[in-house]
């Protein structure tokens, strides 16, 4: 999409209007906004349209209206966008449903309605529009609750609903353009944000994703709002899952598609909440003060229970709360005349409680330490009490924030304790107010991440197959080998060739049955096996697991056990997961996820996030693991799996990390199969 193009229809001199009611309710949020520029109907019949004269048909327009609402069914939605687009327009919005959102017959009228558009910006089908609050343009059919500003943020979502509530919230930030995308037939969500993200009068874009249609796209967006430092919030919710394979793996049943769209976006340096009050906060922080320089806070409160409970709740969102230095400490002790003792959280008593001098001496000394942003938490009381006290510890809060330059967040620890008068007070006064306690957090959690500039992701576009099989184990065993991946030495045979088998291989052996996927499970795995009888009552057990087995030298002193899983991911490409191995998979939440391509230092810096990277690194004196080998063995994976279009998934688990070298001694390849009737 080009964006000039885009912004022709975004903001746009002049609309025209198709329909009926619809078309009536979008010409009355322009009034309610003070649109300035010519609102044109359109209706075959009707002669007025919202107090405005209405034409019959497109082609008698009187000019080519930059942005044009088409609101009728979704049959003669294709033949009206097809007219506008002989006229000229500047692009479409359209609201009809029934398109590819509803199946086969729906997607073939989808792919007409995009031919009908060509090359003019489409917004939709099945979404409500946009409103823009800088020109009061609202090609939006519905109520809604924006009013006109210079200057706030953009939310584009694929949701017109979850859109329209935002546009209803009763504490946050200015909205300046709301923006629903639909089912993305034209404009997508990416397009939306390269426009958005070089206006100066936009602090912050807000994208709720469900699936990227372009990656690349999203990749490029992204970086150019960086350039601007127009920061990006995303709310990430039901991450589509059509046409993923089912969860045969580990990788698959442990990580799903949220994880991959979280390393993406990580990725680009945009921050990813996962609740509509978060979204909103994160929202109001970032438009308040842009991005924080991180998430080092103190917390400030007159209650050692609300102390406790921020202290609780930040560990889990990922907000620190620095002891203050002795000079700090020194400065909020003097303000508290030496009753209170000095910690973050801090709970400064009600010794000045309503002394709005007293509070502010506080707020100012505890602002002054080490930290990117401040807390106040305060519970306001019932329409029916005096609120004038707390109202002081609020002023306090404020002047000491313009004091010191330092962003604060005012929250609650009950979101209906905060009042929207106080919110909206706090917003004049360029101060977020955020509901509760649990918000604030997460939003300061998202507004705090930091990074430098982000490089482009090109991971190839791959597709996912409806139907998969299991490739033989011998052959998925050959491919790792091929692949330059140790493995044990070992050979595959069947049960009445094991006894001869384990000699030739040579004690200690394992022992593995082949025909099941998760053979551990089932006790399908012996190992250390270390005599003929051994190796004979091992076999025994397994009488109802299949005849062929695959028969391994052991292999001793094992440092840690990894999991390996390299997975097609659609348009994305492929995700890489890295993980605590073999019987700790299940149990340990221990998983990162990266975009493949990887490098050998990007992989070490994945594992030495993780649990088991302290294992690596040698915990507690024991010998530490060869990092380098299993890092290079996982770059190996990767490029096996890559590199061959008929794999889909490559699981190896476990990759055996020794103090030298690796060994990978369990591989399961899903690959594509040949016979579409095939069960997945």
């Amino acid at each position: 999409m080009v964006p000039d193009r885009l912004r022709r229809l975004l903001d746009p001199a002049t609309i025209a209007v198709v329909g009926g009611a619809e078309a009536a309710e979008a010409i009355a949020q322009c009034d309610r906004l003070g649109y300035a520029g010519d609102v044109w109907p359109v209706h075959p019949t009707r002669r007025q349209i919202g107090g405005r004269r209405a034409v019959a048909a497109v082609d008698v327009l009187p000019g080519a209206p930059d942005a044009a609402l088409v609101a009728v069914d979704r049959h003669r939605t294709i033949d009206v966008v097809a007219a506008l687009r002989a006229v000229g327009a500047g692009g479409v919005v359209c609201f009809a449903s029934g398109f590819a959102e509803v199946g086969r017959e729906g997607a073939l009228l989808q792919e007409r309605l995009r031919v009908a558009a060509g090359d003019m910006p489409l917004l939709g089908p099945n979404c409500h529009g946009f409103v823009n609050a800088l020109s009061g343009a609202a090609l939006w059919p519905d109520a809604q609750g924006c009013l006109r500003v210079g200057r706030g943020v953009a939310v584009v979502t694929q949701s017109g609903n979850l859109a329209l509530s935002i546009t209803m919230r009763r504490r946050g930030p200015p909205v300046a353009q709301v923006i629903t995308v639909g089912n993305q037939a034209g404009v997508r969500l990416e397009d939306c944000v390269a426009v958005l993200a070089s206006d100066p009068r936009i602090t912050a874009i807000g994208l709720h994703v469900e699936q990227l249609t372009d990656p690349v796209a999203f990749g490029r967006a992204a970086i150019r709002a960086w350039d601007h430092h127009t920061p990006i919030v995303v709310l990430q919710t039901g991450v589509s899952t059509e046409g993923a394979v089912l969860a045969r793996t580990h990788t698959a049943s442990l990580t799903g598609r949220t994880a991959t769209y979280r390393s993406l976006f990580a990725r680009y340096d945009v921050a990813v909440v996962h609740s509509a009050p978060a979204f909103v906060g994160a929202l109001a922080v970032l438009h308040a003060y842009g991005r924080l320089g991180g998430t080092r806070a103190i917390s400030l409160s007159c209650s050692g229970g609300e102390a406790a409970l921020v202290a609780d709740r930040g560990h889990h969102h990922g907000v620190t709360f620095p002891v203050p230095p002795p000079d700090v400490a020194a400065g909020i002790a003097r303000a508290l005349d030496q009753r209170v003792a000095v910690t973050n959280p801090l709970d400064y008593h009600t010794f000045q409680w309503g002394d709005r001098a007293a509070l502010e001496r506080v707020f100012t000394a505890a602002l002054r330490g080490p930290v990117d942003v401040g807390l106040l938490v305060v519970d306001f009381p019932g329409a029916d009490h005096d609120a004038r006290s707390w109202q002081v510890a609020v002023d306090a809060v404020v002047a000491a924030q313009r004091a010191t330059g330092v962003p604060v967040v005012v929250t609650a620890v009950l979101p209906e304790n905060l009042p929207a008068s106080v919110s909206a007070e706090l917003a004049d006064s360029g101060v977020p107010a955020v509901g509760d306690v649990d918000t604030a957090l997460a939003a300061v959690a998202a507004a705090g991440r930091r990074g430098g500039r982000p490089a482009l992701h090109r991971g190839a576009s791959t597709d996912l197959p409806r139907a998969l099989r299991r490739r033989d184990p011998p052959a998925s065993r050959a491919l790792l080998v091929g692949g330059g991946v140790l493995v044990p030495p070992g050979r595959f045979c069947t049960r009445a060739e094991i006894g001869a088998v384990a000699e030739e291989v040579g004690y200690p052996v394992t022992v593995k049955a082949t025909e099941h996927e998760h053979k551990t499970d089932i006790g399908g795995v012996a190992v250390d096996l270390r005599t003929a009888a051994e190796v004979r009552a091992a076999v025994a057990a397994m009488m109802d697991l299949g005849d062929r087995f695959l028969v391994e030298r052991h292999v001793p002193e094992v440092v840690a056990e990894l999991l390996v899983g390299v997975r097609r991911e659609g348009a994305i490409g492929y995700s890489v997961t890295i993980g605590a191995g073999g019987l700790l998979v299940d149990l340990l939440d221990d998983l990162v996820t990266l975009l493949a391509p990887v490098r050998r230092d990007e992989v070490m810096a994945a594992l030495a996030t993780l649990k088991v990277g302290r294992v690596l690194s040698g915990h507690r004196s024991r010998p530490a693991g060869d990092v380098v080998a299993a890092a290079d063995a996982i770059c190996r994976i990767v490029a096996i799996a890559t590199s061959d279009p008929t794999v889909v998934e490559l699981e190896v688990n476990p990759l055996l990390v020794l103090t030298e070298g690796v060994r990978a001694v369990d591989v399961l390849v899903l690959e594509t199969s040949d016979m579409a009737g095939d069960d997945p």
